[in-house]
Formats: structure tokens, C-alpha cells, sequence
């Protein structure tokens, strides 16, 4: 396998891409041992592309259609992992808003009260997603409503 490092003061958090036709075992290791360096990075996919993304640079996480999806602050990648076992890694500054949406609390931009009980919360890339009342308790016990 090439590595190849690029040096750069615009970059702000180290990330790594994988090139590649194919997953292979090769490839694979490299990802678990990436993944096992700092539980601060996780694995994504976007299109036939792996990043390697720092877990602070998440907006919003998502499960529809038997898929989970992780947005940043411009795209969107697919994860392998449940969302349930991503709610595990992301940590603190993440909450769950409804069965199917985890979000990152500091990227909230606002949240708007709706109607019975329910709350709408928009994220600061403008993503946006309801705050379902069976997490609405805990999720204003969090922020200190």
C-alpha cells in the first residue's frame, strides 16, 4: 500500500482518505488500526471513497432505510456501524433527539417549540430535524431548560 502525507496549515485536524477499488483485508486492517489509534476518528464512507473523520467535525447522525448516514458541516457519508453503536463512540457533546437522529449539541444553531410538546431543532450547516417528546425531557434536562 502507498501512503502519502501531505503538509498543510489549513488543515486544523489530521484526517486520512483511502483510495481504493476494493475493500481488502489489507485495507480493512488499516482502518481498524486507524480507528483503534483515537477513538476520537471514525470510518466514513461517500461515494467509493473512505474518510477518516474527527468525531468534533459531526453535525448530525441519521438511520432511514436501513442506513445510517453522518453529516459534517458540507456532506453527507455512510457508516457501517448501527446507530446505536455510534451513540456509544460519539460521547458527550452528542445527544439522541428521536429513534432515528443523534446530534452534536455544540453545532445547535436554534430550537423552536412546536406544537404538542414537540421541538425543532436546526444545526448550524442547516440541517434540521424534530426533537420527538420521548427524548424532549432529558434532551432540556442537557442543555439546562
Amino acid at each position: 500500500m502507498k501512503v502519502e502525507i501531505k503538509l498543510s496549515n489549513e488543515i486544523k485536524e489530521p484526517y486520512a482518505v483511502i483510495f481504493t477499488d476494493k475493500i481488502t483485508d489489507e485495507i480493512q486492517k488499516a482502518i481498524e488500526t486507524l480507528e483503534t489509534q483515537s477513538s476520537s476518528l471514525i470510518i466514513l464512507k461517500n461515494k467509493d471513497k473512505i474518510f477518516i473523520k474527527s468525531i468534533e467535525e459531526i453535525f448530525m447522525v441519521q438511520s432511514a432505510n436501513n442506513q445510517v448516514i453522518v453529516y459534517d458541516e458540507n456532506e453527507k457519508y455512510a457508516s457501517n456501524k448501527r446507530l446505536y453503536e455510534l451513540e456509544k463512540i460519539l460521547g458527550e457533546n452528542f445527544f439522541r433527539i428521536s429513534k432515528s437522529t443523534i446530534i452534536n449539541i455544540k453545532e445547535i444553531d436554534n430550537v423552536i417549540p412546536l406544537f404538542k410538546g414537540v421541538m425543532h431543532v436546526k444545526m448550524k450547516n442547516g440541517l434540521e430535524s424534530n426533537i420527538s417528546r420521548k427524548y424532549l425531557p432529558k434532551f432540556k434536562k442537557y442543555i439546562g431548560l
